[in-house]
């Protein structure tokens, strides 16, 4: 409770009330470099809606989604059930506080089922066993990593990750990421991240467009490729403005 915690402060700017004052404090310092992070948040969020709509009406009917953060408006079983009662969605986090959050809020319908695994993102073979419990990896599996893999400082570490789940799941399975970015207001987001990393929290990174692109190698990007969140598949009426947020869909061949 004494020290800043991303997903509470998350929480923060998506307007949530599972937040302590350290957070709000952290919050507000760094919105006072960046207060577009208020709209990227709520981007990022809206992302999460569009991807796992656009995935369902694929035919997608499995999730599983790592870095849950705490829930909040349209969670990925919300939005793939909504659309197909029978999904599968399981929820993995590192965090005790956000699975006894996820287990009281996250409730599945009748038809589909969702399960939450405590684990490390850097433990990739842990969280596909675990998962298996619940998701038939014979069949598609859409891997949700959303504002989960700035948290992991080196790019071969990053890179060797996201390999392994994409290796775990078969043809016809989906990968989607969201990420910050210092291609958008490139100071104040480094200055900002900086401030964060000296908090005694987790560390985190930005990473370029470029990078981010070098996560989807050997798939399919789906248009328009790796954008700013407001950018991918907007709706009418989005805030056009660029957020300091990259994300990108992918499916593998």
């Amino acid at each position: 409770m004494g020290v800043p915690h991303s997903a509470r402060i998350w929480n923060f700017w998506l307007g949530g009330r599972d937040n302590y004052p350290v957070d709000r404090k952290a919050g507000n310092h760094i919105l006072g470099w960046v207060p577009e992070l208020v709209i990227s948040a709520k981007a990022d969020r809206r992302f999460l809606a569009r991807a796992v709509t656009h995935l369902a009406k694929a035919g997608v009917r499995q999730y599983l989604d790592i870095g849950t953060g705490l829930p909040t408006v349209d969670n990925t079983h919300e939005v793939a059930q909504r659309i197909a009662p029978d999904s599968r969605i399981v929820y993995v986090d590192n965090d005790p506080l956000v699975l006894v959050h996820a287990q009281a809020l996250l409730t599945s319908s009748a038809e589909g089922s969702t399960a939450y695994i405590e684990s490390d993102v850097n433990d990739p073979a842990r969280i596909i066993e675990k998962a298996s419990a619940s998701l038939d990896f014979s069949r598609p599996v859409a891997v949700m990593m959303l504002g989960i893999l700035n948290f992991v400082m080196d790019d071969d570490d990053a890179r060797a990750i996201v390999g392994h789940l994409v290796d775990a799941v078969p043809s016809g399975s989906y990968l989607a990421i969201s990420h910050p970015t210092g291609e958008v207001g490139p100071e104040p987001m480094t200055r900002a991240v900086r401030y964060w990393n000296d908090q005694g929290a987790a560390p985190m990174r930005l990473r370029t467009r470029e990078e981010l692109e070098s996560f989807f190698t050997g798939l399919e990007l789906i248009d328009p490729g790796v954008v700013s969140c407001v950018h991918w598949n907007p709706e009418p009426g989005d805030d056009p403005i660029d957020v300091p947020h990259f994300c990108g869909v992918a499916r593998k061949p």
